[in-house]
């Protein structure tokens, strides 16, 4: 196995370590606050994971958002990373291309890092308006690392072609 790859594979159990608590710490927390005669009062606090997201969506009848949540912040990052170790792990040449197409392809759909995006801007956002207060928590951080280990990891994968090439 290349150097190359070796750091894909560390990258990816590193990214699979830092998923679980960007998913199941707390992300982001909002408070809103009221200002009545000279005196502010807290009129709404919440803090939540990504799993209590999807969770209290579902709960609350939001169950098609809650599903694209689901699927694209859980679901398809954890499929990816765990073809990224079996296109390690497989033996045969033909099933490392074929693994790695569908790594490629699954890729395109994880969209974690676009998640973590909207996390920050809905910070900023609430940081922008007066009476509303948003605290990025540690779960966001892990969410944010995982989508950079996860994308460098592949970036540094040698595709089934390059190592071919290499050994001719």
């Amino acid at each position: 196995m290349s150097t190359r790859n070796i750091a894909a594979v560390v990258l990816t159990v590193v990214s699979l370590a830092l998923l679980w608590p960007g998913l199941t710490q707390p992300v982001l927390s909002i408070s809103a606050t009221i200002t009545l005669l000279g005196q502010s009062r807290e009129v709404f606090r919440q803090t939540q994971s990504i799993v209590e997201s999807v969770r209290n969506l579902h709960n609350s009848g939001n169950d098609f958002v809650a599903g694209l949540i689901l699927l694209f912040s859980i679901t398809v990052p954890a499929i990816k990373a765990l073809l990224l170790l079996a296109v390690f792990t497989a033996r045969n040449l033909a099933t490392r291309r074929r693994l790695h197409a569908v790594v490629n392809s699954v890729s395109k759909w994880a969209m974690a890092d676009v998640f973590a995006v909207a996390v920050f801007i809905a910070f900023l956002a609430a940081r922008a308006t007066d009476n509303l207060h948003a605290t990025a928590e540690r779960g966001f951080y892990f969410f944010a690392a995982y989508c950079l280990m996860s994308n460098l990891a592949f970036q540094l994968l040698e595709t089934p072609r390059e190592v071919e090439a290499a050994t001719r």
